[in-house]
């Protein structure tokens, strides 16, 4: 009883303590006309031209993002799995690596080596700065979305399906396509989210290499104005939660189909 008490009492100290600021931000996003609460700074912010430009560049630069990195850890993580699986820890410590070294010095590395001078000069351009940031956040997403898709490669048995897929004459893309990847799903979306929630708040990569995304956005929403920011700082809790809930949805609708099967 004692146990369950003093579970009970972090449990809300916890939620209280993340849940309080949340609270004081979104009561000050609602004080910008004097003396009543409204939801003006959500209307300026939502009416504001920068804000869809910048929302929506982001949003674009997530799906790009979400498919480049689909498309490297899957393939990677399968054969590992399948074929060579003394690699795992050394692929392992290498998708690790992204959270260990920081992002400046990463997007650093990058201007330095594709700037004008550079054999690659993709800096030079809108669309190979596009490019250059795009595949830094894949970098920077590297962590969660092979996590996600690794672990979900290891509830399934891979050989067995690979077998019965090539005994049909299926060759190793009909057998990723239709075999592995629907029996994977849900483990890809909840890399996607998190890949989404990744690349939607990011400031450093897209600050330093000068792309108009929502993460400077804020910052410079921030040093202008003082209600607008509390209304996109909710804005953002809500959508990085929104992307947590749909993960958790995804896991419980794959426990569904389980239990069914």
């Amino acid at each position: 009883m004692t146990k369950k008490i003093v579970s009970w009492i972090a449990f809300l100290f916890g939620a209280l303590y993340f849940l309080l600021p949340l609270i004081a931000t979104f009561e000050f996003s609602l004080r910008l006309k004097r003396n009543e609460y409204s939801f003006e700074a959500y209307r300026i912010v939502f009416a504001d031209s920068t804000f869809q430009a910048a929302f929506l560049y982001s949003l674009v630069l997530a799906f790009v993002t979400i498919v480049i990195g689909i498309l490297i850890v899957v393939p990677t993580a399968y054969w590992v799995q399948l074929r060579l699986p003394k690699l795992r820890p050394i692929v392992e410590f290498i998708t690790l690596l992204p959270l260990v070294i920081p992002a400046i010095i990463i997007v650093f590395g990058y201007i330095r080596m594709y700037n004008t001078s550079s054999i690659l000069p993709l800096t030079q351009t809108s669309i190979g700065t596009d490019t250059l940031l795009s595949l830094g956040y894949v970098a920077l997403a590297l962590p969660y979305m092979y996590r996600a898709v690794e672990t979900g490669l290891r509830t399934i048995d891979v050989a067995t399906l690979t077998e019965a897929s090539e005994s049909l004459g299926a060759g190793w893309v009909t057998t990723m396509w239709k075999v592995i990847l629907p029996n994977i799903k849900s483990a890809i979306l909840s890399g996607a989210f998190l890949t989404f929630a990744t690349v939607i708040g990011e400031f450093t990569f897209a600050s330093l290499l000068n792309r108009p995304t929502f993460g400077p956005y804020l910052q410079l929403i921030g040093a202008k104005r003082a209600y607008e920011p509390a209304a996109l700082a909710v804005i953002t809790f809500l959508i990085t939660w929104a992307c947590m809930g749909l993960i958790q949805l995804a896991g419980n609708t794959r426990k569904i189909a389980g239990d069914k099967s």
